[in-house]
């Protein structure tokens, strides 16, 4: 197979269609750019369930030294407190399950939503150890309109400085947060369908203008494989050009939007990170090659009859 004719046809190519190129690049970008949206979305909305727990639960925090509670006068909570409150968990109908967040794991997180450029507070945070964490007990609820009961059960019991409830906070940020991230999945859906349409337009034409060399190469026994190649080129050259300027963009939102604005300025939750991005524009890049190598081997089987 001479290589050389191939790249030398796929530039020809390229050429030849070169507004139908700029569409199905300036497509795939937009489809592809909206999908990575929707997938750092979906990793946000679970990190922040992660980070506050679902809206099933409730958060039980212990006393720890620097509690000024009226139910922490004895400082850090006692083994028998301890105990008792694991009693009214383990007995209370309202609990379907529980977990306990030792004071390590919770500074484990905090260290990971507590992020500054700032250097006073910096300095701040560098002071700030495990011993200063709160353990607590993440409580699962069977139903999370009966939450009462257990609450008010825990609350008034020494050893507990705090039972946090943040499912009615929190339930309109899950609820835009899964808005925006299907909303953005939904349109690149259409996107990617115009951009399937648009790769079968430019295998078309680009048939069309050469059909007298394909007629050529198909009387001297030219292979399927090698007839079809340019046209893969094409696709593919277009594909990565989307991928490209998607993961730029991605990028760039990360670089200006999550750490330059979010991360800095906001500790409610813990924020996406250059792991989860990179996530993202794997999935893009994967599914930016599909969604051209396969039409395009389907279209050349049809509009080359090879």
């Amino acid at each position: 197979m001479q290589l050389r004719y191939v790249f030398s046809e796929t530039g020809t190519g390229l050429r030849r269609n070169v507004s139908m190129t700029v569409a199905l690049v300036v497509t795939i970008f937009v489809s592809l750019t909206l999908v990575g949206m929707g997938l750092l979305l979906n990793a946000q909305a679970q990190k922040a369930e992660q980070y506050w727990g679902s809206k099933l639960q409730i958060t039980v925090f212990l006393c720890n030294q620097n509690s000024r509670t009226p139910h922490c006068t004895s400082g850090e909570v006692t083994e028998p407190q301890k105990a008792a409150i694991k009693q009214v968990l383990d007995t209370h109908p309202e609990v379907a399950s529980y977990q306990f967040q030792t004071k390590d794991q919770a500074f484990a997180t905090w260290k990971r939503v507590y992020i500054s450029k700032d250097k006073s507070e910096q300095e701040i945070y560098s002071t700030v150890t495990p011993a200063d964490m709160q353990e607590s007990y993440w409580v699962k609820l069977k139903d999370p309109n009966q939450y009462r009961g257990v609450e008010s059960a825990l609350s008034g019991m020494d050893g507990v400085t705090a039972v946090r409830d943040l499912r009615e906070v929190l339930k309109p940020i899950y609820f835009w947060m899964t808005v925006l991230k299907w909303g953005a999945i939904a349109i690149a859906a259409f996107l990617l369908v115009a951009a399937i349409l648009q790769v079968g337009n430019t295998i078309r034409l680009a048939a069309f203008a050469r059909r007298k060399e394909i007629g050529i190469m198909r009387l001297v026994g030219a292979s399927n494989l090698y007839i079809s190649l340019p046209f893969l080129m094409e696709t593919l050259v277009a594909a990565l050009i989307g991928v490209g300027l998607a993961a730029g963009t991605l990028a760039v939102f990360m670089y200006v939007v999550i750490y330059g604005r979010l991360r800095p300025g906001s500790h409610i939750v813990e924020w996406v990170d250059w792991h989860d991005a990179l996530l993202s524009v794997g999935g893009i890049a994967l599914l930016g090659v599909l969604l051209t190598l396969i039409p395009t081997l389907v279209m050349t089987r049809k509009y080359l009859r090879v």
